[in-house]
């Protein structure tokens, strides 16, 4: 099920709001969570029941283990159900690229599988990695298993994370039944909600249309659509992931309960370690704590320090999908974050050391991010890209393609029928390059609501519902709404 979808908007969500509240207004803690859980194993199984099965024999097992981690916190019984969790997202993720590179580089001919990957398979068994190690580490001593099902299952989170521990979660499961409805957190999660929905279906979803024609017609494009192509999908991921986030937080705030951030605008960011500070950023936290520390982080040295970064890298491009082509995108990231630590390390305090007057050290944090974004749009490039040839020829096309107009097909993709209504209105659709209109318009909003304005939590810290702010937010959600029969899945379904 999709928050973007007629029938979350307007029979789950209401079900699920509705139900909790009359049974925490009623003190019913644990019929409470065991009814979010049971609408969390509904929105779940809506896309395939088969998933559901999964995940509930994934609870299952990993909450048997973490019971026996409480009674001995044995390493060998942790390290079974680490490799058992792997080994479960190996098969379901892995192992048709495992094979098809084996028969690649050995000329083997071993039939591949073609499995179907349950959606947030890379989530759910993150999550439950974390909770079983910190069970070992005596970090969590005991958790019913109606909080650990709640834990893993909490359907704003499910999907397409945020990573979420333990220590963030089960308090406020405690508090279920506890407190009283606070009407500003809800209305709160409502604004962010909405504003999270308008990055997806009236942002993410345009610039999509633009991608894909760009990528089903690879062979046809000249420099500047190439370019374009590419600037489109950087500033399509973002909204897509920014959106899906924005949204998980407000049901989360409409519930009365709180997920970590886990995009900060990350395109304001002017260097590639400040970066994954702001996108993604429980991923990242996972991969420090669990695999950068214990590969010994940086207590063994320098050297050792950047291998354990390219490691973690590396990791991060192959957690998101399985192909070569993301392992690129992993490992152009990694090179930058390395290049950025050194510089960090050993030449910048010398320049710290030297007086920088305040307008250029401001023009430098502009162009620093500015070349930040145009590097991360090229290595999105490999993230998009069904495969590594067809994201060399995208970039190869960008730099050196034929000088031609750009097509008019492929500004069309942005002409949605109640925008072109204004230009008619405004009596601009007479004009020479009248079709190009409203495919500048999307990018210039993108470019100043990515990497400028505030985002959408520092909005809502703004917001005051009254008359006119009430209107504005009913009418984006009708507009949204009435945007639903193109409705899309969100692009980290996919990993």
């Amino acid at each position: 099920m999709l928050f973007n979808s007629y029938i979350f908007v307007f029979l789950f969500f209401p079900i699920c709001l509705f139900g909790y509240y009359g049974l925490v207004r009623l003190q019913k803690e644990t019929a409470a969570k065991i009814f979010l859980t049971a609408m969390s194993f509904w929105f779940y199984g809506y896309f395939n029941v088969s998933y559901l099965l999964i995940m509930v024999c994934s609870i299952g097992g990993n909450y048997l283990f973490h019971r026996m981690l409480s009674d001995r916190p044995d390493k060998k019984i942790m390290i079974t159900a680490v490799a058992l969790n792997l080994g479960v997202l190996f098969y379901f993720k892995y192992y048709d690229f495992f094979i098809s590179t084996v028969n690649s580089v050995f000329g083997t001919s071993a039939a591949l599988k073609h499995i179907l990957l349950p959606l947030g398979i890379s989530f759910f068994t993150f999550q439950q990695i974390s909770f079983v190690i910190d069970t070992y580490k005596g970090e969590i001593k005991d958790c019913s298993l109606v909080d650990y099902a709640l834990f893993v299952s909490f359907f704003p989170q499910l999907i397409a994370g945020p990573i979420v521990n333990h220590s963030e979660m089960l308090p406020q499961f405690e508090r279920v039944g506890k407190s009283n409805v606070q009407w500003e957190k809800i209305a709160e999660g409502f604004g962010l909600f909405i504003l999270g929905m308008c990055k997806k279906v009236l942002l993410a979803d345009t610039f999509g249309a633009g991608v894909d024609y760009g990528y089903a017609n690879l062979g046809l494009l000249g420099r500047a659509d190439a370019i374009m192509v590419i600037f489109f999908y950087t500033l399509q991921l973002y909204f897509d992931f920014s959106g899906y986030c924005d949204m998980a937080r407000g049901i989360a705030k409409m519930l009365g309960m709180e997920i970590p951030v886990n995009f900060d605008s990350p395109y304001k960011a002017s260097n590639i370690v400040d970066f994954w500070k702001r996108w993604h950023i429980t991923l990242n936290r996972f991969f420090m704590k669990y695999v950068y520390i214990p590969l010994g982080g940086n207590r063994k040295g320098a050297g050792r320090m950047y291998l354990n970064l390219m490691i973690v890298f590396l990791l991060s491009g192959l957690w998101h999908g399985a192909g070569w082509n993301y392992i690129v995108w992993g490992a152009m990231h990694g090179v930058l974050y390395v290049l950025t630590r050194l510089f960090q390390r050993n030449i910048q305090p010398r320049l710290a050391c030297k007086e920088i007057g305040a307008i250029p050290h401001k023009i430098m944090t502009i162009v620093s991010q500015i070349l930040l974004v145009l590097y991360v749009g090229t290595a999105w490039v490999y993230f998009r890209a069904e495969s590594v040839a067809q994201a060399n020829k995208m970039i190869m096309t960008a730099f050196t393609g034929s000088v031609q107009k750009m097509s008019m097909e492929f500004a069309e993709c942005f002409q949605t029928d109640e925008l072109w209504y204004v230009i008619k209105v405004l009596h601009l659709d007479n004009m020479a390059y009248s079709r190009y209109i409203l495919m500048w318009v999307f990018f210039v909003v993108g470019i100043y609501l990515s990497m400028i304005g505030p985002n959408a939590a520092q909005r809502m810290e703004r917001v005051k519902y009254r008359v006119w702010t009430t209107a504005v937010f009913a009418v984006l959600t009708v507009w949204c709404v009435l945007t639903f029969s193109e409705v899309s899945t969100f692009l980290y379904f996919n990993f």
